[in-house]
């Protein structure tokens, strides 16, 4: 049975499969690679899908649905006709269609999946497209970050070489950017950020108001089919403005008569306050990555929005530096799902190939706020950005005298005020009554890439509760496996192997050395140490390189009778070796 992989759009979605030593993007049964992400109800109750349903947007719109990838995880229902659906409901038949499409094609059937979702969404959204997927007959065990994809789904760069992308990517419903690291055989997410109620819809909306607001007409008393009749006309112009211009927007619609030419300098005035917010996410996390914008090496702009001569021109002018052309902007999350896809299903040829996702929001604990006491403060544990799998640990004291026990509530997000951040769950500890600020409580959390959250709670006496948050679909021994595969993480760096040995031999080389060389050899034992402190694996694998080749230099230096033993050899961490 195949393994495939879907990028699951809010406009379209498509499904990609990796065999015969490549990735093939697969046809849906109309013989195209894009399938609408729209669904429709007929009087009968038929449920259409892909382009038959985006046909009845305009003629049959209070039976027809589409966008709900943007409200996936909310209470959200649609109404089609008789009929109410979830956002993940109606995504599951997109996903049930793709599954059948990709059984047809390749002849056998399918039942597992890699599904890229924003790199943005929280937990509430990911798990809920992981219950789509369930619906619709496919297991999903990794949901994949569609940045991540669409970095996976280009060249891979030389051994010697190292390289810092930023990934636009800017579909129909969301904006997703990140900052990737590429690096020998790995891919890895250094920082995200985004919007996931900024896209190409939005583009649409502003064109049809803005056509509207020229043409004398009043959006609010337009009917909804004459509603979805102008928005379809201001998508039909939007894609007619990335091949040419100007371009001619007319109406007719009973009542309704009325054309207007169309501009990109046009489209730039009337959409000012999109083209703003597309920089917001940008500046962040070039901000989150400590990392300023001179030092990117690519730009990647992928979704079909990113499609937009308008997009194109205004981000790279905000980064001065132009877009890569070989990267499809429809198809290269797809083609990324479906090499992760062959990754999983161990094909041979990808079995060095690495990729790191990163956790995108805070994931912390409440702790007491002495100068407003009914609002609780964030402390954070796992902060945004962090490399995943990770495993990180606080420590908390008791805050009362003779408290004999702690309540820990355990929340995402990026508020200060607990309230104000996504509760997931809490645990209680008992702790030996003493005088306050005595007691002492270590909490680890530790998080996996498949969604696999544990919360592990140890007083000063030993005595340990737990808490296991996890995807439902998982299996009793594969949350076991994989808590085994967890307890390596929860080893301080220092404690590993490879940094052993790294420590012991800057420690050898202090002690046979002297003056200003010994100083250096010192200087960078204390930097290797800050650096594991951090608990990334990334920036410590660097750090561990930068400091082996800096040994090896006072090794070569050593063995040579001339080498001066005050002069010492300079040393920059932060410049490449």
């Amino acid at each position: 049975m195949a393994i495939i992989g879907i990028d699951l759009g809010t406009t379209n979605s498509l499904a990609a499969v990796w065999r015969n030593h490549r990735v093939e993007l697969i046809p849906n049964a109309a013989g195209e690679y894009l399938t609408p992400s729209v669904v429709s109800v007929e009087d009968d109750g038929s449920i259409l899908v892909g382009q038959a349903a985006k046909e009845r947007l305009v003629s049959h719109p209070e039976r027809s649905a589409a966008g709900f990838k943007r409200d996936m995880g909310t209470g959200r229902r649609f109404h089609l006709g008789e009929h109410v659906f979830s956002p993940e409901e109606l995504s599951s038949f997109i996903l049930r269609s793709l599954r059948e499409d990709a059984e047809r094609y390749l002849g056998e059937a399918v039942t597992e999946a890699v599904v890229s979702v924003p790199a943005y969404f929280a937990e509430g959204q990911r798990a809920a497209t992981k219950r789509a997927a369930t619906l619709a007959g496919l297991r999903v065990e990794r949901l994949l970050n569609e940045p991540s994809a669409a970095a996976v789904a280009g060249e891979r760069v030389r051994d010697d070489e190292q390289k810092l992308v930023l990934v636009f990517d800017f579909g129909g419903g969301t904006l997703d950017v990140s900052l990737v690291e590429l690096f020998e055989n790995v891919v890895s997410v250094t920082a995200v950020s985004g919007d996931v109620h900024l896209g190409g819809r939005d583009f649409d909306t502003a064109i049809a108001r803005a056509f509207c607001q020229e043409c004398g007409l009043d959006w609010t008393r337009l009917s909804p089919r004459q509603r979805g009749n102008l928005l379809h006309q201001a998508e039909t112009c939007k894609v007619a403005l990335s091949s040419r211009e100007p371009v001619l927007m007319s109406v007719m619609d009973g009542e309704i008569s009325a054309s207007l030419i169309l501009t990109s300098e046009w489209l730039l005035r009337k959409c000012g306050t999109l083209f703003r917010r597309m920089t917001a996410p940008v500046r962040k996390v070039f901000l989150d990555a400590g990392t300023p914008p001179s030092e990117l090496d690519d730009l990647i702009m992928v979704g079909g929005s990113s499609r937009m001569p308008t997009v194109r021109s205004y981000i790279a002018r905000f980064l001065k530096r132009e877009p890569l052309k070989n990267y499809p902007p429809d198809t290269a999350i797809a083609r990324g799902a479906g090499i992760c896809a062959g990754m999983k299903a161990y094909d041979k040829e990808l079995r060095d190939l690495i990729l790191t996702d990163i956790c995108p929001f805070t994931l912390g604990v409440d702790v007491i706020n002495q100068s407003e006491p009914g609002r609780l403060l964030m402390s954070p544990i796992i902060e945004r950005n962090s490399v995943l799998p990770t495993s990180r640990m606080g420590v908390y004291s008791t805050t009362r005298d003779n408290q004999d026990k702690v309540e820990i509530r355990i929340y995402q997000g990026e508020n200060r005020y607990c309230a104000d951040n996504t509760y997931l769950g809490k645990m209680e500890l008992s702790v030996p009554p003493a005088p306050a600020g005595e007691q002492s409580v270590r909490i680890r959390f530790t998080y996996d890439v498949n969604g696999l959250f544990e919360a592990e709670a140890v007083n000063d006496v030993g005595e340990r509760t737990r808490l296991l948050l996890r995807d439902g679909d998982m299996t009793e021994e594969e949350v076991r496996s994989r808590l085994r595969e967890l307890e390596k993480l929860k080893l301080h760096p220092r404690e590993q192997a490879a940094n052993r040995e790294v420590t012991a031999r800057g420690e050898r080389l202090y002690s046979v050395t002297v003056g200003q060389t010994r100083y250096q050899v010192g200087q960078i034992l204390d930097w290797f140490q800050a650096q594991m402190t951090t608990q990334d694996p990334l920036r410590i694998a660097n750090a561990r390189r930068k400091a082996t080749h800096f040994f090896d230099q006072v090794e070569r230096y050593l063995q040579d009778a001339d080498f001066p033993e005050g002069e010492g050899y300079g040393f920059d961490p932060e410049e490449e070796p």
